[in-house]
């Protein structure tokens, strides 16, 4: 079984969430959209694109969207088998949060690493 595939997605914190993301804006050309972040498409060789995204977004260090994570970041992987995984990693003895979300953008699943840090796994919905 694959785990993971890619990097689905960057998320992190600024104390100053909305001077940050026109800062990225501005000088390096990141086209951020009004829900905080920009998702690249991907593309082969010759810059056609090709199924799939990778999100980057600033968010507010308010936030407790990487809870129960005090890390100021969290990274979403791109996984082939969700449920398959979890499983696996729940037998590895892994710290895998109970919630799996399903939705239109595909499910996903979280695992706290041994540092304490939030991750993030997505199943894309097919055809991504």
């Amino acid at each position: 079984m694959k785990r993971v595939t890619g990097i689905g997605g960057i998320f992190f914190k600024a104390k100053d969430a909305k001077a940050l993301q026109a800062w990225y804006k501005q000088h390096l050309g990141i086209d951020v959209q009004d829900w905080g972040g920009a998702a690249f498409t991907w593309a082969d060789g010759d810059g056609k694109p090709v199924a799939g995204t990778t999100v980057w977004s600033i968010g507010s260090a308010q936030s407790d969207q990487f809870a129960p994570s005090s890390a100021p970041f969290m990274i979403n992987y791109r996984v082939e088998d969700l449920h398959s995984l979890v499983k696996v990693l729940r037998e590895e003895g892994c710290n895998v949060l109970e919630k799996i979300d399903e939705s239109e953008y595909g499910k996903f699943a979280w695992v706290i690493d041994p540092e304490g840090n939030k991750v993030e796994l997505w199943q894309p919905p097919e055809g991504q």
